[in-house]
């Protein structure tokens, strides 16, 4: 019995716990149902909210597009609109010139009709007058019994006896006219040539300044009792000035390659800084073979300046050594230079051979370079050189004749005799001391005053020309002639002067009458 009790409470208590569990499930569904509802009406509002915001900005896009698209089209319709109207005044101005080029057409049209009458007219009235000047030949021919050909030779006959003065009277204003003309052309082919050349003018001076980085240096230099400044000046021939000048020492030499090697020594003797007898003659004897080179670098510098190809070595480095030469304070080499070119410039002015008027040019002065170790003159020792070492007779012969000592055989050698004074006479090109300047001139007219006859003599233009005013009752035109010479003889034997002097002589009459 307590058993089923037991059983009966169980299943009792198992159904009660089944149909609580039901309710409670039931419950449960019931509010999840409730809330899916709400959230699904939540949805449904939020996706309308959503769908008419959307709509909204849609017709804002929508509205705005459509207005910028009105305003573009309102443009292009404008620009299509200017368009037509630009073509249609256009068209206007093309008609407009159709009708004018129909109006010349036609007014050419009727010029053309005129000009072929009035040829037809020319042409008939040519016709006619050939008849006429036919007949009248024919009648002519008929009276004088003589034919075209007689006539015309018999014209000619008269003619040239007529003219026969006339002509020679011409041919002689031709020679003269040539003659100036060769004058001036010759004048201005040099002044083309020292147009196209501007070289600069630098005078060599005879002394060097060194500059010391302090004045303590003087004492080292000078050594103890002189002995290192004896030493200096001993074995490179150059006299050292040291005095009151701050930082500087003055080397003086009229040989310039001395100087420049003594420049160089002493600079590197700075540097190094052990002054003494010993070390002074290492570093001159190192210098004067560094020299060398520099010499042969100069040499070959000048020939490639030039275009110059196919020198011995031997003749390079004497070109060289024109560097370190002076003529009246005008470097050689310098000048030797632009002699080349003012003689290559003429050449191709003339059609010569340009690349051998300039090595005449450059190797004219090569005697220059050792006539200090030579005997003779420059000349002569440059005339042996350029045989010795194979040069052109064109070159031999410029180099005798550029001083007028023997006569010019080609036009080249004049070329570079021309050349020549004309480097030298550039104004600057020369030292020459007001002294010296002043004696000059007074020596040129003391010359012109001392011949007899002679009223007053002048040197004008620098003493470039000389003009000599004779009295004309006392000399006549003949004994004119013989004076400038005379003039121009005593100037060669007794003067020294660079470039040339013109000898002009004056004679004037005149005769003067006052009315009162």
């Amino acid at each position: 019995m307590e058993i089923f009790i037991t059983t009966l409470l169980v299943i009792v208590g198992l159904g009660t716990g089944y149909t609580t569990k039901a309710v409670l499930y039931s419950l449960k569904v019931k509010n999840a149902g409730n809330k899916a509802e709400d959230i699904i009406e939540k949805a449904k509002k939020d996706s309308e909210k959503l769908k008419r915001e959307s709509v909204l900005e849609s017709k804002e896009e929508i509205h705005k597009q459509k207005i910028e698209f009105e305003k573009e089209l309102k443009e292009k319709k404008q620009e299509l609109k200017e368009a037509e109207e630009r073509l249609i005044q256009r068209e206007k101005n093309m008609d407009k010139r159709d009708e004018l080029y129909q109006k010349r057409e036609l007014t050419l049209d009727e010029k053309e009709e005129k000009i072929f009458e009035k040829q037809k007219d020319i042409q008939n009235e040519q016709a006619k007058v050939e008849e006429i000047k036919q007949q009248q030949l024919e009648l002519l021919q008929e009276i004088s019994k003589i034919d075209r050909k007689q006539a015309e030779k018999l014209v000619m006959e008269k003619v040239e006896a007529a003219m026969a003065i006339d002509i020679a009277s011409y041919i002689k204003e031709r020679e003269n006219e040539a003659k100036l003309e060769a004058d001036k052309k010759a004048k201005d082919l040099l002044v083309m040539s020292m147009q196209k050349f501007a070289a600069d003018i630098a005078n060599e001076q005879t002394i060097t300044v060194v500059n010391l980085p302090n004045d303590d240096l003087k004492g080292r230099i000078i050594g103890r009792e002189g002995r290192n400044i004896r030493t200096i000046e001993a074995i490179t021939g150059v006299d050292l000035i040291i005095d009151d000048t701050p930082e500087a020492v003055v080397l003086s030499s009229f040989d310039p390659l001395r100087r420049e090697i003594a420049r160089q020594t002493l600079e590197t003797l700075l540097k190094d800084g052990r002054i003494h007898p010993t070390r002074i003659e290492e570093l001159y004897d190192k210098t004067s073979k560094e020299m060398k080179t520099k010499i042969i670098e100069y040499g070959n510098e000048a020939l490639f300046e030039l275009g110059i190809t196919k020198v011995d070595p031997v003749l390079v480095e004497t070109v060289g050594k024109l560097k370190f030469r002076t003529s009246f304070g005008q470097n050689a080499l310098q000048h030797s230079i632009e002699v080349a070119n003012l003689a290559g410039i003429m050449a191709a002015e003339i059609g010569e051979n340009v690349a051998l008027a300039k090595r005449a040019g450059l190797l004219h002065d090569i005697g220059k370079a050792i006539d200090h170790e030579v005997e003779g003159s420059h000349v002569d020792i440059g005339i042996d050189l350029a045989k010795k070492y194979g040069e052109h007779d064109v070159v031999v012969n410029s180099i005798a004749s550029h001083h007028g000592d023997k006569e010019a055989t080609s036009i080249i050698s004049v070329l570079v005799a021309i050349a020549d004074a004309l480097s030298a006479s550039r104004p600057g090109a020369r030292n020459d001391s007001l002294e010296n300047y002043i004696k000059r001139l007074e020596q040129l007219e003391k010359i012109g005053n001392d011949i007899k006859g002679v009223e007053k003599t002048f040197a004008v233009q620098a003493g470039r020309e000389l003009r000599v005013i004779v009295k004309p009752e006392e000399i006549d035109d003949v004994k004119s002639h013989k004076i400038a010479r005379d003039i121009k003889e005593e100037i060669e034997n007794t003067m020294q002067y660079p470039g040339t002097i013109k000898v002009t002589v004056i004679r004037e009459t005149r005769v003067q009458e006052e009315a009162k």
